[in-house]
């Protein structure tokens, strides 16, 4: 949406208010928005007109943009179509104009909104709408409202006597009372400080056991249910095992509105009483429930969403294992395991089956194979995926390459998801010809080599690190997730020259269409041997040029800062200074002590200021290091492959698979994940499970239970940390 300059003061004012930015700063960012940058960019290379604002500040502000000019898109349909009803006064236009939430502006539209045909309408199709003026006015002191009732029987009307009366007009009453904003915004404000959020078991299921078990009679405080109990309750509802309500505090609601509604005692105040518990019970009640349901559901969702999104970072910037030979195995028992060998650029080389675990005839075969694989392709690390025979298949390894004296790594790594992308069309497009358990070997092998390259190529709700990712709401799961993959990719940047178009499609300024476009030419071409040559690219502007550049790789280009994170529009500034210190930029990049005698301070001009500089410095210093850490993993025990060999007691090691908000999950070789619970993660307290963990990390964890019948088990690293004296 474009503002106009009317629009613009009040919109900074907006986000000034909802943050602790500076005007300027906000003036600044938005205009970097509206103009097409995206957020990689803006917070990498933007940093002097933004007043050095991350990713997080940049993407906060980029969503009250958002919300912003859908709240304006709101208020001009809500003005028109008051002002077509010729009810829209000044007054009102001030207060719709200034509000700044969407629920407070439909509160003042309630009133002028198109109604069905309702008890409230009826009573004035009758006549009783000046009856309902009389009594709101509550100024007779003395007397009987039949009486005052009495001159509006209409029995041609069906008002056959003043009872009837009184009735229609007390209906007008609680409707005029439901759409009134500052009582419909009183009703909300207690029922989200002091509503109950409250849970029961279906009829059916009372005498059944399920997950839900705990919630057959569950009440909580609505403000304080955390995500992971509303998500788990939503979902028993739409399973039907469970009826949620949010049970109000009627009583203080129906005190408030009381309060509202009689401004003096008269002959009315004992009718405007019920009045307005009619207009709480039968109006307003029932759409408050609605609408705190679906919000405390969205905050549910953006809690568990955000949980979702930093694994999925943790996982997509795991330590890479880098460019080493690998061979990459998809395990299985009857229909035998698929190895699969890439070259330390992820190519894929060859491919076999193996028949290790379905009787002992087939092992000397299966060893000859697997051995010749290793040896002729030069292995140099072997990744497992770690579903169904995972275990078996690593022992045999393990135990082959002992027997032949082979000193290669045999590493244990996730599949989630792997088998979504051996299905998918840029698999297909990859290997069309590929059987799809071979396409997930070789991507097993890829994501040991670089899991962030692999794991882009997959739907981010496959990879496995969130919770109720199904019951979130889906616009908003995949948008947080795309710019978490988005934020992941341009961290780390992108070898121009190797990447897949699904890795480059994440890249700023790029996306699928150009990506496509980029590879494309990459094929018909050859490697790029420059940035600029990218220019050459269909359809490639200067646009496109400017967002990515700084965030693509060339590895042995001609101009070595082209492998760097340094954007081609500051080249001159470092030509400049080699110049000045007499050395090429060759010796700049080579020599790191050389920056140490740059005065920065010399440099900076309007275009260019210190915090873009002291960037460069850094990047002189380690230009194209990869920011990831150092590569490592777990080692699972031999004869530890079932829940049913673990012992209370044993110390193992394992890998974060999943944080959530009420603890971690962990990978320790048996098929199931064990749940670490807060209160386990750390000998301290723990507010915040990502205080302590990460996905992907290797830990240590002490065995506290373990149930095979109903695959559970239960860890503690805070017991293992203190059994190893860390």
């Amino acid at each position: 949406m474009k503002l106009a300059d009317s629009q613009k003061g009040k919109l900074i004012k907006y986000l000034a208010d909802k943050t602790s930015l500076r005007p300027d700063q906000l003036e600044n960012t938005v205009g970097l928005l509206f103009d097409g940058g995206t957020i990689p960019f803006i917070a990498r290379y933007r940093k002097e007109v933004t007043g050095e604002l991350d990713e997080v500040q940049i993407r906060t502000v980029e969503d009250l943009l958002s919300y912003f000019c859908e709240l304006e898109e709101r208020k001009f349909t809500v003005l028109k179509t008051i002002e077509e009803q010729g009810k829209l006064t000044p007054e009102l236009r001030e207060l719709i104009e200034s509000t700044s939430q969407k629920t407070e502006l439909e509160d003042l539209y309630l009133p002028y909104k198109p109604k069905r045909r309702t008890k409230a309408t009826i009573a004035k199709e009758r006549g009783l709408e000046p009856l309902a003026d009389i009594i709101a006015a509550q100024e007779l002191l003395t007397g009987n409202p039949e009486d005052v009732a009495k001159q509006f029987v209409a029995p041609d009307k069906e008002i056959a006597d003043a009872a009837a009366a009184v009735e229609g007009a007390g209906h007008i009453l609680a409707e005029r009372l439901s759409d009134n904003a500052e009582a419909r915004g009183a009703v909300r404000k207690l029922t989200k400080e002091h509503g109950m959020m409250t849970s029961r078991v279906a009829a059916d299921y009372k005498e059944q056991l399920t997950k839900y078990e705990m919630y057959y009679d569950f009440q909580e405080l609505l403000k304080s249910t955390p995500s992971h109990r509303m998500l788990a309750m939503r979902r028993g509802e739409k399973e039907e095992v469970l009826y949620l309500a949010i049970s109000a505090p009627v009583e203080l609601i129906l005190s408030a509105l009381k309060a509202h509604l009689i401004i003096r005692s008269s002959i009315f105040s004992p009718l405007l009483e019920q009045v307005a518990t009619d207009a709480y019970k039968r109006l307003i009640a029932p759409s408050i429930e609605v609408e705190l349901r679906l919000e405390s559901k969205e905050a549910a969702d953006a809690t568990a969403i955000a949980v979702f999104t930093r694994n999925l970072r943790e996982l997509l910037l795991a330590p890479p294992a880098g460019g080493r030979r690998v061979m990459g195995i998809d395990p299985g028992f009857r229909t035998g395991s698929k190895l699969a060998v890439v070259d330390e650029t992820g190519r894929f080389l060859e491919h076999i089956t193996v028949y290790p675990h379905i009787g002992e005839g087939r092992v000397p075969q299966a060893k000859h194979d697997f051995l010749r694989v290793a040896e002729s392709n030069k292995i140099e690390m072997i990744a497992i995926g770690n579903g169904t025979a995972s275990r078996e298949m690593e022992l045999f390894a393990r135990e082959t390459l002992a027997e032949k004296g082979l000193d290669i790594p045999v590493v244990s790594v996730s599949e989630s998801g792997a088998s979504i992308y051996s299905a998918s069309d840029i698999a297909r497009e990859e290997f069309p010809d590929m059987d799809l358990t071979v396409r997930g070997a070789i991507s097993i092998a890829r994501r040991l080599q670089d899991p962030l390259g692999e794991l882009v190529k997959v739907d981010p709700k496959s990879i496995g690190v969130g919770q109720y990712q199904h019951d979130v709401n889906q616009n908003m799961l995949k948008k947080s997730l795309d710019a978490v993959v988005e934020s992941a990719v341009n961290y780390v940047g992108v070898d121009l020259n190797t990447a897949s178009w699904a890795l480059l499609s994440y890249v700023s300024g790029v996306g699928p269409t150009l990506a496509k476009a980029i590879t494309r030419y990459r094929d018909e071409h050859g490697s790029f041997s420059s940035r600029k040559e990218l220019m050459k690219v269909p359809r490639f502007g200067a646009k496109s040029f400017e967002q990515s550049a700084g965030f693509l790789r060339i590895r042995g280009a001609a101009n070595p800062l082209d492998n760097s994170a340094v954007h081609p529009e500051r080249y001159e500034v470092i030509e400049l200074m080699a110049s000045d210190l007499g050395v090429t930029i060759d010796d700049l990049l080579k020599d790191s002590s050389l920056t140490g005698r740059i005065d920065l301070k010399r440099y900076v001009t309007q275009n260019i200021g210190l915090p873009t500089l002291k960037d460069i410095m850094e990047e002189l210093k380690k230009p194209g290091r990869d920011p990831r850490s150092r590569f490592q993993t777990a080692s699972f025990r031999d004869d530890i492959r079932t829940i049913g060999d673990l012992e209370r007691g044993m110390t193992l090691q394992g890998i974060v698979t999943n944080v959530t908000a009420f603890g971690a999950f962990v990978d320790i070789g048996v098929h199931q994940d064990g749940l670490v619970h807060i209160s386990h993660l750390a000998n301290r307290y723990i507010k915040d499970p990502n205080d302590a963990v990460k996905a992907g990390q290797v830990v240590n964890v002490k065995v506290l239970t373990a149930d095979p019948e109903r695959k559970r088990i239960s860890l503690s690293i805070k017991e293992a940390e203190q059994k190893t004296g860390n």
